[in-house]
């Protein structure tokens, strides 16, 4: 069976039978990238990479939510610090884009620029919630740091600025119904490309009304593989491969 590995997933979020079920039915998933919301997801992510080998923590805070006080904000800077021998990468950090018109967004900005500062100083890659014209914003402070290794999940929005750096992005299984996703899946490169669930985030379409399971994968590949006109086989081997050398796994 094709491997695949799971590039963005909030696993924490998850009941316990949830991840046993997930673990059960998905034999060809190698490794999941389970990405934290804040400190308490970050302890529980750090949690199950121990209890499961496959999962691999990413810590750091999601922007659509309100920003944390300087006192949460050092404590879970320094929990990080304290385990990022742990973690696989930076994550989810970004910028609010669904919660814009309730909040400033030089604040998240700034937020995000430590993120990328620790990224570059713990040599980690970082996972990223910026699309649209928030992607803008992020290509600066990600320029202006350096960085190389930057994954931009669920990616929407103009594609140039993030081809040239050498970003990558990671597809959902909405790529089934959605003619944006699938029009980034033809402009952008296969070798820059990883699959992800945003699990437990639910999909619509022929995933209506199911728990959102690492299986769906499956059906994005061979979307991928239709659209860019590959054999199935060469599609799994790439993805497979880009999400474990970005990784390092």
């Amino acid at each position: 069976m094709d491997k695949l590995i799971d590039s963005h997933i909030h696993l924490d979020r998850y009941s316990d039978e949830e991840i046993k079920r997930i673990l059960l039915e998905s034999p060809f998933l190698e490794a999941m990238i389970s990405v934290s919301f804040d400190l308490d997801s970050a302890q529980r992510n750090l949690h199950l990479s121990k209890e499961y080998p496959s999962v691999k923590p990413a810590f750091g805070f999601h922007p659509e939510q309100p920003l944390p006080g300087d006192h949460q904000l050092a404590v879970l800077f320094n929990w990080m610090e304290g385990h990022k021998d742990r973690m696989i990468a930076i994550g989810e950090v970004g910028l609010p884009y669904y919660t814009r018109k309730e909040q400033p967004i030089e604040p998240y900005a700034e937020l995000l620029e430590e993120f990328i500062r620790l990224a570059k100083k713990w040599e980690k890659p970082i996972v990223l919630h910026a699309i649209y014209e928030d992607a803008e914003i992020a290509c600066e402070l990600l320029e202006k740091h350096s960085i190389k290794k930057a994954h931009f999940h669920w990616y929407k929005g103009k594609v140039e600025r993030l081809l040239s750096n050498g970003y990558f992005v990671s597809v959902t299984p909405d790529a089934l119904y959605e003619q944006e996703i699938q029009e980034l899946i033809q402009t952008y490169p296969l070798e820059q490309m990883m699959v992800e669930t945003d699990g437990p985030w639910p999909f619509e379409g022929p995933f209506e009304g199911q728990l959102t399971m690492p299986a769906m994968m499956q059906h994005t590949v061979r979307r991928i593989a239709a659209i860019k006109n590959w054999p199935v086989d060469r599609v799994y081997e790439a993805l497979f491969k880009n999400t474990k050398d970005f990784y390092q796994l």
